[in-house]
Parts: structure tokens; sequence; C-alpha cells
């Protein structure tokens, strides 16, 4: 009876540390979110239609758990505005009877952070997030789940992104940011003839 159980144990010690193992070698790793820095705050997000409200709540989430105070209106110091979404569906693999195999889907959206008076912290970017997933029209409901389960990843990726974009943004790359636009904004004192 204790050689079976030692047997037992000792097999699934081998099972455990192969996994880890292989989780080790395949790249994972568990990682910390990336942190925003407080000097953003109070903070207005403005997602504007049509971006999905999965992509908009993802990225009000991940700035309440970095702490950010998310305001409205006036009481902003900075304006983070998500806006002109796109998601292009295209066929990317097709069977011998011509019929769809693979889809390929592309969320895309820009990105803008603009302090309260004017100054752009991050201009327009555009970011984009693409992923493929195979069809079976035999089983069409499962894969308009899995089609959906696609999307979602696709708005997750894009609200990492934008999380991503915000995290160097310091008190002092801010001040640098506003020096330089004071700077660039100011006219250069041109002479004047004497008559």
């Amino acid at each position: 009876m204790r050689l079976g159980t030692l047997y037992l144990n000792t097999t699934r010690l081998i099972a455990l540390s192969t996994m880890a193992a292989s989780l080790v070698a395949c790249g994972f790793q568990l990682r910390s979110a990336p942190q925003v820095s407080s000097a953003l705050a109070p903070l207005e997000l403005d997602c504007q239609p049509p971006a999905p409200t999965s992509l908009c709540s993802s990225v009000r989430e991940q700035l309440e758990l970095n702490g950010i105070e998310l305001t409205s209106g006036d009481g902003a110091k900075y304006h983070l505005r998500i806006h002109d979404f796109e998601e292009d569906r295209r066929v990317s693999a097709i069977t011998s009877e011509a019929a769809a195999a693979e889809y390929t889907l592309r969320h895309s959206v820009n990105l803008e952070l603009i302090s309260n008076d004017g100054i752009p912290v991050i201009a327009r970017t555009p970011l984009t997030t693409v992923e493929s997933y195979l069809y079976d029209e035999t089983s069409v409901l499962a894969k308009q789940r899995e089609e959906e389960g696609v999307r979602q990843q696709l708005n997750n990726r894009l609200a990492h992104q934008i999380i991503f974009r915000l995290t160097p943004i310091s008190p002092e790359r801010l001040q640098e940011i506003r020096d330089n636009h004071e700077k660039t904004s100011t006219p250069a004192n041109t002479p004047t003839d004497a008559l």
C-alpha cells in the first residue's frame, strides 16, 4: 500500500515539475499591471461611439486599478480621448470548396491625451490589434460565440495598449512637454526696421 502511494506522489510531482518547466519554456510569466502616474489625475475618459462598451469599460477599470481619479468636464486636468473605432473582418483562408475556413478580425482606434488648456500630451495615435480564428460552417453557433470571444480579446488588448501609452508620462515628462509647447508656440521676436 505504501509503495503505491509513494509511486502516485512521485508521479504527481514529476507531472507538476514538467508543467512548470513547460510554462517557463514557453515564456509564461506573471506580469504586473503597468503603472499610470497620478500626475494625470483627475482625468476625463472620453470614449466616443462607435467604440465598444467593453473597450471603454476595460480602460476605465485599468485606470481605476491604477488609482487614477476619473472625472468629467472642467474638473479634469487631462482628457483621454478614444475615438474613430473601426472593426474589420476578412476571410483569410478558404476551403477547397471555396468556403471560408478562417477569418481575421482587426480592431483599431485612435488615442489622444490633451491637457485642460489644450496642450497635446499624446498626439493622435492609431492603435491596432489583429486576431485570426478558424471557421466551420457546420457549427455556426459555436463559431459565433468564438468570434465574440475574439472581439473581447481584441478590445482588452487595445485597452492594454492605451494604458501602456500612458505609463511613460511622469510629472517630469509633463513639464517637459509643457515647456516645449510654450517654446514652439511663442512667436519669435522680430526686429523692426529703423526708419
